[in-house]
């Protein structure tokens, strides 16, 4: 049975929550992320992420959703607090019922599966966190085996990209690697099960139509950062180098948008669209 925690003024425990909703260091040091919302709640207990604590007000009637969850709840501890101090702590105009603060999974690449059809997404370099769930959110979409986030990148557990993802970082594994040579020794473990596996990644400048590529090999996309786009040791790396087909005025598309177009048409590839 969880604790029951009562909280009446900005003490320590209600302050490790706040942190963690604003303080990317205080969330790796504790290996703890803060998640608001329904959808993402409810997903995350799913697919079994360790619940830590969920936070509610003591000044508000839960709804029959809320009290299901917290009666049922895996959660180490329940905090009650004042209506004040949870709109406080709420990102919305309206604060949400439950409040959650999730133990972070580990940046192991083995929890990408190695398993057909696969594609797996990779970041380099992402500097917003809403991209960065919206792309998340994109790879459950359509079906893609994982995401890995490389390099000097915004925070995959920013609430804004769990908030973005709508929860789906809870079913898509997304791995962070900081160097180009861990994600060089993740390719060659997928390389040593798919021998014919293709590094393709996107460019304004491809030398090849994304609407015309197959896509019929196991596949590592890779996306650029939003300024900068793929970095050239990035670019070293692909068989490949995709345009998205454009017309109008606009030289590129936002990261996001170029990666659900890229998603879409390698399931349509698989024969799944």
């Amino acid at each position: 049975m969880a604790e029951l925690v009562r909280i009446y003024a900005e003490d320590n425990n209600f302050q490790h929550a706040e942190v963690l909703r604003r303080n990317r260091v205080k969330r790796q040091k504790n290996r703890e992320f803060f998640v608001e919302g329904v959808k993402p709640i409810e997903l995350a207990l799913r697919n079994g992420w360790q619940v830590s604590a969920f936070l509610y007000s003591r000044d508000r009637a839960l709804s029959g959703w809320a009290t299901g969850i917290l009666s049922s709840s895996p959660a180490e501890r329940h905090m009650e607090l004042p209506g004040a101090l949870m709109a406080k702590l709420s990102e919305r105009e309206e604060p949400s019922e439950l409040i959650a603060l999730v133990r972070m999974r580990p940046d192991d690449p083995a929890r990408i599966p190695l398993s057909s059809p696969f594609l797996a997404l990779v970041l380099d370099r992402p500097a917003s966190p809403g991209n960065i769930g919206m792309i998340i959110r994109a790879c459950d979409a359509f079906g893609a085996s994982g995401a890995v986030v490389t390099g000097h990148a915004a925070d995959v557990y920013d609430p804004k990209a769990v908030r973005a993802s709508v929860g789906t970082l809870f079913s898509v594994p997304v791995v962070r690697m900081g160097s180009h040579a861990q994600l060089l020794a993740w390719i060659a473990q997928a390389r040593a099960r798919f021998p014919d596996l293709e590094i393709v990644g996107t460019s304004a400048r491809g030398t090849a139509s994304l609407a015309e590529h197959p896509f019929a090999r196991p596949t590592v996309l890779l996306l650029g950062n939003e300024t900068s786009g793929l970095s050239v040791q990035y670019k070293a790396m692909c068989d490949t180098l995709l345009r998205i087909p454009m017309r109008g005025a606009a030289s590129s598309l936002n990261v996001a948008s170029a990666a659900s177009i890229a998603l879409y048409e390698w399931e349509r590839r698989q024969g799944r669209r």
